[in-house]
């Protein structure tokens, strides 16, 4: 049985992730943060799912977590690692805190360099390892190719990890542990529910028209969004396969939502369009 770490494993794409590894017989380790929610998993899930409760921003707790995974398996191994775990925070740069910024990279960039180091022994990272080399998977966003306003401190987070991401593929190649980067545009997860309400002094700015048009545009893209069961079964594929690519983007519309702004429209042409979007009318 082979062994595999997902982060975030509470809710969304992680949950689905968790249910679709051990279906196809993976003993799967989950991260969560609450005791309620891993009682919960482990009730569900079986025998096979062993929940270890830590945050991604705290990293002795990380640490302490790993080797506790590492008591378990032995000298099994990992074969995966998803790093999963995020949270999104909008708003403009001008009304945004560094605080919130600083938390925003806590999470999706040093959370997941916490637990990829924490982990890459298990992985193969070691001298005269003797098993199969694992597979790191990292969940980046659209947003870490296209940087859209009013989330700058999620797309920067984003941006960072896809570098992060290619840096340490590269650095890998010696032990033979594949990086691959998925990047979904809108999923049905509760990621956005989770991003705290704009406070008064940003709606009553300059830009209080241009949130709520931008807002109205996430609520209708999260309605019509690729539900996470789907893309759970899309990153399945992608980790057994034997040549993946080293970056997936997936989503609805995604010639005209991301290909075209990506590689077909200069950004001052991106600019046009996001003003006529959300720029208020004068």
């Amino acid at each position: 049985m082979e062994n595999i770490l997902i982060t975030g494993a509470s809710t969304g794409i992680g949950y689905n992730l968790a249910k679709i590894f051990l279906n196809h017989g993976f003993r799967v380790f989950g991260s969560v943060r609450k005791e309620a929610d891993a009682q919960k998993l482990k009730n569900e899930f079986g025998e096979n799912f062993h929940a270890l409760i830590f945050d991604v921003t705290n990293h002795e707790s990380v640490r302490s977590s790993i080797t506790e995974l590492k008591s378990i398996i032995g000298q099994e191994g990992l074969a995966g690692l998803i790093n999963n775990a995020g949270i999104a925070i909008s708003g403009t740069i001008m009304h945004t805190s560094i605080e919130d910024y600083q938390r925003q990279f806590d999470v999706n960039y040093f959370g997941v360099i916490a637990v990829t180091k924490a982990c890459l022994p298990l992985l193969g990272a070691q001298k005269d390892y003797t098993l199969k080399p694992g597979k790191i998977i990292n969940i980046s966003s659209v947003s870490g190719k296209i940087a859209y306003p009013f989330l700058s401190p999620y797309c920067s987070s984003k941006f960072a990890l896809e570098a992060f991401s290619d840096s340490l593929r590269r650095e890998m190649l010696i032990y033979g542990i594949d990086v691959i980067t998925i990047g979904p545009g809108p999923i049905k997860t509760p990621i956005w529910k989770k991003s705290e309400a704009l406070p008064s002094k940003i709606l009553n700015s300059d830009y209080g028209l241009g949130l709520q048009r931008f807002h109205h545009q996430i609520v209708k893209g999260v309605k019509n969004a690729m539900d996470p069961e789907e893309l759970g079964n899309r990153i399945y594929s992608i980790f057994v396969k034997k040549h993946p690519k080293t970056r997936y983007a997936f989503l609805n519309n995604k010639f005209i939502n991301y290909t075209i702004p990506l590689y077909f429209l200069s950004p001052r042409m991106v600019d046009g369009f996001v003003k006529k979007l959300f720029a208020p009318k004068k």
